[in-house]
């Protein structure tokens, strides 16, 4: 892979980078050479994943080569261009005895929000010249476990408990074997392993994953590990994460404000403090069964000593009274009554919970939720839920203790406590919350933090090098800037590399019946305008191919207006031209319907299918829409949150507060339609996923014509968007759209990969530097969260047999290993035209291939109809096109072996090449033509794959040749 030189660093990378590609690396570079932050911008499809990853290993290694030079030499010198506290930490012979690579040597730690999010950064990771890094990623033990006895455990936390048990215990010996196999070459080789491979070396050589990775971490160059492990100061203790030195890279930065806030949040129930005590209560119970307090102090089941006292079971439930009693007695409002953050201090003081006693408690606590998680094995029996809320509450408010702490908790965090009526109580978040003193009802204590710049300075403190937020949609960069509250030295908003040929933005202000389309909140009961909605969704659906994804502000939203149409007709006159896939709220149902939705798809009969869903859903992050599986996506409306729920109106209130001293700041109204749009530009996201993609984006809602809100709006979308003036004419733009770009763009050359194919429900496609490798043709690898990214052989043959044009126009494609030509000569030798070894077929291979003409004639009659681009519909409003000359340029296949053998592993999948290995095989052996010739059908039956079926020819025995050639011949007059 040639050397890229960037701001003095030379960067390896696969190919000459794109404009956008060098900007973002430069501003990457910038960051770490200057130990500044960094907010980066750049759209799906530019490469920003890779970008990333080589441009900070590359500015790793040669820190770490400077490092080792000046830790060799002894030279400690300003222009080593090392901090003062790398300096003070070498003068002082930190890490004497140890390899020069530990001595204050940063590493990388890359944060994203889920665990197949960081196995597709892996797997860049594992495809660019860098893969020879030390990596390693962080999991739960929910992920990781393969103890038979802790894995079967339901519950997360009883999970934990009875794993640290075994392990203070010694009596899990998958964790006993981890100090004596770390090293194994399994462990320790070449490979980057991710959490599967983790898995699968655990159970290979009988050793815990979870606590590989912790000594894989040890003296790893980059860690990769989900957001909460990094924001949430518990986790990041419990992980044992350093931070000192190091660089924090937070990818799909997008989503970092609400994990801050979240992570610093915590909302506890009156019922959870009364399970608390009854489970204080059943302990203590216990020890009164017994017969003295001498059996008490004995070990127990599963060899666990009890850590306390029948004196501190009564002194924890007096305290747990005592909080139950200091919040039973605040008179709390209609509305709810809310407390400055330092209010929870006060509240805890009461119950005698304070800083200088607080980790006794907590302590205690923990004891107690040990005993009670493993000591039954009843799923019945208390497990200590309850003190773990309590547990969980303090971690929180005593994270810090100082006074400049709590100075900074009076500013960030709002009490907040409400009555709720567990029988009303709402389950989704649009409307007003009901509240009732009812007997059913509970209260609820709500310590919530406004600042993501809380958690941010958190990491600061931990004196960090650089922090690089980044994400294809992160604009505008100001506000998110002060609300992030952290010094921000670098900022890069990048353009997408698609042109303007290849992408189509409109807003639709009013339906085919000329009813204005506005989903606000007194308009979306209107039956006119969900009808006008229906209609609207209905029209584009005639004229869109292949998939169409649209995007409804929450649920109920949805509900209400599938309800309507199918009252009206409108649901089963679009499912006649696409059949429909709804969103589900629940997470059990939602992979077999998004397998549903991709194999509809692929379906040739069909014209594709249509996946309603809701903005912020599963549906609008993490998924990958390209080519075929997403040609356009319909936002119905704004997805602002719940104007009525406590948490948005104290997050306004307390933006307005702090704008009144400092004006960068947003007020709460610019902040709530920023969440708005934010979201819609998420789910905006999902169609254009790489440099050849191409798609509509229809903005069905008349309000995104506010001058305001379109400029909050991603910066690369800016130039595309135009307002629809008549909708007769919007629905004949379109369709022109889509004629043009499959005539002038690159089409897949493949149909995409079913879901069901590659054990892949969540479907993702992996992009590298802007050209799409879709997982229609690679080796499939199944993630932790049974989700799945392709991971192409051998990237340094890769890069090195395909030159830059093929990376510029390839569209859905995987790479193949580099063959050796003996490998080929042995896999093709007895079907060389040579051959003499011939036998006798008993069956008439006439009547094979009438049988397979007969069965193959509907395929070839399904597949004829693509010949030419069909209209969409609105044809009176187009000239029709006629491309067939295109199609019928024949294709011819490689004369070269090599080549051939290479462009078969090319266009086929993983699976079905070894089909095809096993088939030449077999027929070299038995010389069944019957049997090989079904296979290699099944294989090449696609029109575009026809000519590598042709090709076979040479490699048959002479006896079969001539009827083979019959065959093709039949086929080629039915095509």
């Amino acid at each position: 892979m040639p050397d890229v030189m960037i701001s003095g660093i030379p960067v390896s990378f696969p190919f000459e980078p794109y404009d956008v590609q060098k900007a973002y690396m430069e501003r990457v570079i910038e960051s770490l050479q200057n130990n500044t932050n960094a907010l980066l911008e750049s759209p799906t499809g530019t490469g920003k994943t890779l970008s990333l990853l080589c441009s900070s290993l590359a500015w790793l290694l040669v820190k770490k080569a400077q490092l080792q030079m000046n830790a060799q030499l002894g030279n400690f010198s300003d222009h080593s261009n090392f901090s003062g506290a790398l300096k003070d930490n070498l003068k002082s012979g930190a890490g004497k005895g140890k390899d020069n690579k530990s001595w204050g040597m940063p590493k990388i730690i890359y944060s994203s929000r889920t665990h197949s999010q960081l196995t597709q950064a892996m797997q860049e990771l594992k495809r660019s010249s860098y893969k020879h890094v030390k990596a390693t990623v962080l999991g739960s033990r929910d992920q990781m476990c393969i103890h038979p006895e802790v894995s079967k455990e339901t519950n997360n936390m009883n999970k934990v408990h009875l794993c640290q048990l075994k392990v203070k215990s010694r009596t899990c010996h998958f964790y006993n074997n981890v100090e004596s196999k770390k090293e194994d070459r399994a462990v320790k080789g070449d490979d980057i392993l991710d959490i599967e491979d983790l898995v699968t070396v655990g159970k290979k050589l009988k050793c815990c994953p979870y606590y590989l990775s912790k000594e894989l971490k040890q003296d790893a160059d980059i860690i990769f590990m989900p957001y909460n492990y990094l924001l949430d100061p518990k986790s990041r203790k419990a992980n044992g994460v350093e931070l000192i030195n190091n660089v924090i890279i937070l990818d799909e930065a997008h989503n970092v404000e609400k994990m801050c806030e979240e992570s610093a949040s915590l909302q506890i129930r009156s019922t959870d403090i009364a399970l608390c005590i009854d489970e204080i209560t059943h302990v203590m119970r216990t020890f009164g069964d017994a017969s003295s307090e001498d059996q008490m102090d004995v070990t127990v089941e599963n060899s666990q000593p009890k850590d306390f006292t029948c004196d501190d079971l009564c002194v924890l439930k007096e305290i747990m009274l005592a909080l139950e009693k200091s919040i039973d007695e605040i008179e709390i409002g209609k509305e709810g009554s809310t407390y400055p953050g330092g209010f929870i201090f006060e509240l805890l003081a009461k119950a005698e919970i304070k800083d200088h006693n607080q980790m006794a408690v907590i302590s205690l606590m923990e004891n107690l939720i040990q005993y009670l998680s493993t000591a039954s094995a009843s799923p019945f029996q208390k497990k200590g839920v309850g003190m773990q809320k309590i547990v969980d509450l303090l971690n929180v408010v005593f994270s810090g203790t100082t006074h400049s702490y709590k100075e900074r908790v009076k500013l960030c965090y709002k009490v907040h406590l409400q009555i709720e009526d567990k029988k009303n109580k709402k389950s989704d978040g649009w409307g007003s919350l009901k509240t009732t003193n009812t007997k059913s009802a509970e209260r609820v204590l709500s310590y919530w933090c406004f600042s993501p710049g809380f958690g941010m300075k958190q990491l600061l403190d931990q004196n960090v090098r650089s922090i690089i937020l980044t994400s294809g949609t992160l604009a505008p960069l100001k506000p998110l800037t002060s609300e992030l509250g952290i010094p921000i030295g670098v900022k890069l908003e990048n353009p997408h590399i698609v042109k303007s040929n290849q992408i189509c933005v409109k807003i639709i202000s009013q339906g085919p019946d000329g009813i204005q389309l506005n989903s606000n909140y007194q308009n979306r009961d209107n039956p006119k305008y969900i009808s006008s909605l229906g209609r609207t969704i209905l029209s584009f659906s005639r004229v869109i191919p292949d998939g169409l994804l649209v995007f409804f502000p929450s649920y109920p939203i949805m509900t209400k207006c599938q309800e309507m149409w199918q009252a009206e007709g409108i649901w089963s006159s679009i499912s006649n031209i696409k059949p429909i896939y709804v969103e589900p709220q629940r997470k059990d149902t939602f992979n077999s319907i998004i397998s549903d939705y991709y194999s509809k798809i692929s379906d040739p009969s069909t014209k594709g299918a249509c996946f309603m869903a809701v903005c912020r859903g599963k549906v609008s992050e993490g998924l990958d829409f390209a080519d075929m599986n997403g040609r356009a996506v319909i936002i119905t409306g704004l997805p602002f949150p719940p104007l009525r729920d406590p948490r948005i109106i104290l997050k306004k209130k307390y933006l307005d507060e702090l704008r009144i001293n400092d004006k960068e700041f947003l007020s709460g109204d610019e902040w709530y339609s920023l969440e708005a749009t934010r979201a819609v530009n998420q789910a905006i996201g999902r169609v254009i996923r790489h440099q050849n993609d191409y798609g509509a984006i229809l903005l069905c809602d008349n309000r995104f014509n506010n001058p305001k809100l379109k400029s909050q709006l991603s910066a690369w979308l800016k130039d595309y968007i135009k307002v629809s003036n008549k909708f007769g004419e919007t629905v004949s733009e379109i369709c022109r759209f889509f004629k043009n770009a499959e005539i002038n763009l690159p089409a897949p050359r493949l149909k995409p990969l079913l879901p069901h194919e590659s054990n892949n429900r969540d479907f993702v496609s992996v992009n590298v530097t802007g050209v799409s490798f879709p997982t229609t043709n690679s080796r499939v690898v199944k993630s932790s969260s049974n989700k799945s990214v392709s991971q192409y052989p051998n990237s340094n043959e890769v890069y090195a047999d395909f030159s830059i044009d093929f990376y510029k126009n390839a569209q859905s494609s995987a790479y193949v290993n580099e063959f050796k030509p003996k490998e080929i000569k042995d896999l093709f030798s007895a079907l060389d035209s040579s051959t003499t070894n011939q036998q006798n077929n008993s069956q008439s291979l006439v009547t094979i291939h009438k049988r397979a003409i007969d069965d193959n004639s509907n395929i070839a009659v399904a597949k004829r109809k693509k010949l030419k681009i069909k209209p969409f519909g609105f044809e009176e409003n187009l000239n029709s096109v006629d491309i067939s000359s295109n199609e019928n340029t024949e294709k011819v296949a490689p004369t070269q072996l090599i080549d051939f053998v290479k462009e078969i592993k090319f266009l086929l999948q993983t699976a079905e090449y070894k089909q095809f290995q096993i088939a030449i095989s077999t027929y070299k052996k038995d010389g069944n033509y019957s049997e090989f010739f079904k296979i290699l059908t099944s294989l090449f039956e696609n029109r575009k794959l026809f000519y590598l079926l042709k090709g076979m020819k040479r490699f048959l025995k002479e006896e079969h040749k001539f009827i083979f050639q019959e065959y093709c011949d039949n086929v080629k007059l039915i095509k």
